[in-house]
């Protein structure tokens, strides 16, 4: 019996690993006009944070927020542009229940251009 619940335990540790998604869509520019052109479409931005027990990472809010820092340095935006149809995603990961937890936020987005 003893040696059934030593391999049921080291079976629950070791398979005990879960993965959440989760986002929002919205849009930065208002494109009721044909007065626009997409110039780049699906610019990404990502951060993540691991917490053990817990502990550790940022909030999820300045998590998105280093993402859209991370995704506008890679691809500036120039005069007259704007984002457009900015999604916002959530993946948590857990192993081995709450012990670790990785939490990795993606924003993605288009650039449009406006015409003069």
């Amino acid at each position: 019996m003893k040696k059934f619940l030593t391999l049921g335990m080291i079976a629950v540790l070791f398979s005990s690993c879960a993965s959440f998604h989760a986002g929002s869509i919205s849009g930065s520019a208002a494109l009721g006009s044909a007065n626009f052109e997409y110039i780049q479409k699906g610019v990404t931005g990502s951060s993540s944070a691991t917490y053990i027990l817990g502990i550790g990472g940022m909030a999820k809010q300045k998590m998105a927020d280093e993402a859209r820092v991370d995704m506008l340095k890679a691809n500036p935006l120039k005069a007259n542009q704007a984002l457009a149809n900015v999604a916002v995603d959530y993946k948590n990961t857990f192993i081995l229940g709450t012990l670790y937890r990785k939490l990795t936020v993606n924003v993605t987005a288009d650039i449009v251009e406006f015409k003069k």
